[in-house]
């Protein structure tokens, strides 16, 4: 019986040193453990700041590429307002061009005109039956009808107030029945082509 007491008292006394044994053990290993948390801490920390310049190299070579897009926009609308500037001055010039022939044309055709005129006033009652009478004052009335429809029209005179801007002054007379510088008579008539003039009615007038 003795021997028995005394073996249980050696396994008690030999229990505690087991706990301090593996007490010292868990201490030694929460260091271990500190420090391996620490060190991946650490590995951490530096792919969150290699992260961070990648963010900072995309977010700049976005805002590169947003820059030349705005650059390329900007060179299109440049492009765009010259070119609409360019047909715009084309056109006007196509139209300057195309009155000024329209009155070199019309210029010459005037002289054809007035000897239409002329030859006309001089035909008596009796040979507007005559048939080339009668195709003269039809080819005069088509001419002048073509020249209405180009924009073409001739200037008042007679009984107007004289306007330097349309009239030619060559003669003046005294003339008590007309008013004070009046267009008494007209000896070659003028014409207008659209808002220029043409040609100028030379005139004769009046006090």
């Amino acid at each position: 019986m003795e021997e028995k007491d005394l073996k249980q008292e050696d396994i008690r006394k030999e229990e505690p040193e087991e706990t301090v044994k593996t007490e010292k053990a868990s201490e030694e290993k929460k260091p271990e453990e500190k420090a391996g948390s620490e060190d991946s801490e650490k590995a951490e920390q530096p792919e969150k700041a290699e992260e961070e310049p990648d963010k900072m190299k995309k977010k700049k070579k976005k805002e590169k590429w947003e820059e030349r897009i705005e650059e390329l926009e900007d060179r299109v609308k440049r492009q765009m307002a010259e070119f609409d500037n360019f047909r715009k001055r084309t056109e006007r010039e196509k139209s300057h061009m195309y009155e000024v022939g329209a009155r070199d044309v019309i210029e010459k055709i005037l002289p054809v005109v007035d000897n239409f005129e002329r030859g006309l006033a001089v035909v008596t009652e009796e040979d507007k039956a005559n048939p080339v009478i009668d195709g003269m004052e039809k080819t005069y009335r088509q001419l002048m009808t073509v020249l209405t429809d180009l924009g073409v029209t001739p200037i008042q005179a007679v009984g107007e107030e004289f306007d330097p801007n349309f009239h030619n002054a060559v003669m003046h007379v005294e003339d008590e029945e007309l008013g004070e510088n009046v267009v008494a008579e007209e000896f070659q008539k003028g014409y207008m082509y659209k808002d220029t003039v043409i040609r100028h009615s030379m005139v004769k007038v009046a006090n």
